[in-house]
Parts: C-alpha cells; structure tokens; sequence
C-alpha cells in the first residue's frame, strides 16, 4: 500500500511540473502579431484654381472615394469631356466646377456604395490655353491659369522680334459662336502709356498675332 501511494504521489508531482510547465511556457511565447491596419488615404496636392474654373478636356484630376481605394481614380479629362470611373463607367465632367463634379459622382456612387464620401482634385490644368504667333521669340501655346494681359503673354513668349510690327498685334477671340479681333499697338501701351485698356485680359482660347 505504501509502494502504491509513493507511486501516485510521484506521478501527481509530474503532472503538475508539466501544467507549471506548460503555463510558463505560453506565458513567455510572444503574441501573435496583429495585421496591420489598411493605408489610409492621403488626398494629393491640387493645382490653385482661378475662380472662373470649369473642368476641361485634358485637365488631370484625382478622383477619392474615401475608404474606398477600388472606386478612387486618377483620370484626365477625354477630348468627349467625360471620365471613366470604376462602376460609374463614362460620367460628363467638362463644363463641370470640381464641386458640381463631386456632387455628381457622390450621387451617381450612391447605387453601389452606402454613404459615399467624395473628393475631386484637380492635379493640372491643360484646357485654359492661349496661343501666340508670328514675330516672338518663342511661339506656342501658354497655360492661362489665372490673370494674363496680352503684355505679360508676349514676356512669356520671349519678347518681341526686331521686325515685329509692333502697332499692329490682334487678339483674336471667340464671341457667341463668331471670331472678333481687338488690336493692340505695344507701342502706345509700352512707350507712351496710352490707350491702356488695349492691355486686355486674356482669356481660354485667345489667340495672339503679331505680324
């Protein structure tokens, strides 16, 4: 009897060593490491907008649908004014401000997402253009993304060339659907302060001449 229970006290003494064990053991084993929570989405830095700013072909904008990485694009304005988005397909952004757009897309998003939260960017401005030609140093279009006169175009432009006529520059511009011409003589306006309202505001689509 004596040999049985010195047996049954051993085997009690192992099994709780191996319990002492075992807790000290998943004690000191690490914890599994938790995931990694998704990126979060930073909204990228957009161009300054004048204030007169509608959305164009070729404009490059970012559109983000926050906590929704699939739906969030970067697109440029087709020649057809549209965009093409994930689930949206084709949406209409020309003649659109970024915040007509946003409203539009959060409406449009609102069948396939529950509470949509949109963001349109705009990243670069490559609708609102002017043009100068003829007797400059550098020919070309100019983006015109705020106040531009026709003396400061012709600076970008590099300056007059010596057999420019000078008192004979159009600007010429689309008016309800018909082309009209303003002359601008740069030698009233540079040499003689005169006649400074010819000095206009340029605006998207102008077309300078200098013959």
């Amino acid at each position: 009897m004596r040999r049985a229970w010195n047996v049954k006290r051993i085997l009690s003494s192992v099994l709780v060593a191996l319990v002492v064990a075992a807790r000290a053991a998943s004690a000191q084993a690490p914890a599994p490491p938790r995931p990694a929570p998704p990126p979060a989405q930073v909204a990228p830095a957009g161009v300054a907008l004048p204030g007169d700013y509608v959305i164009g072909p070729d404009d490059s904008l970012s559109v983000i649908y926050w906590n929704n990485q699939e739906m969030s694009r970067d697109v440029v304005v087709r020649p057809d004014g549209k965009i093409s988005l994930p689930l949206l397909n084709d949406v209409v952004a020309v003649g659109l401000t970024p915040e007509q757009l946003r409203v539009k897309l959060t409406e449009a998003a609102t069948k396939f997402v529950e509470d949509p939260n949109v963001m349109v960017i705009v990243k670069d401005i490559k609708s609102r253009m002017v043009s100068i030609t003829g007797e400059v140093a550098k020919s070309g279009p100019y983006a015109i993304n705020g106040p531009m006169t026709v003396l400061q175009l012709i600076s970008l432009a590099g300056g007059l060339q010596e057999f420019a006529d000078k008192k004979h520059i159009s600007i010429i511009r689309t008016e309800k659907g018909q082309p009209v011409s303003y002359l601008f003589n740069y030698e009233e306006v540079v040499k003689k302060r005169k006649n400074l309202k010819q000095n206009i505001l340029l605006l998207p689509g102008d077309q300078v001449v200098v013959p």
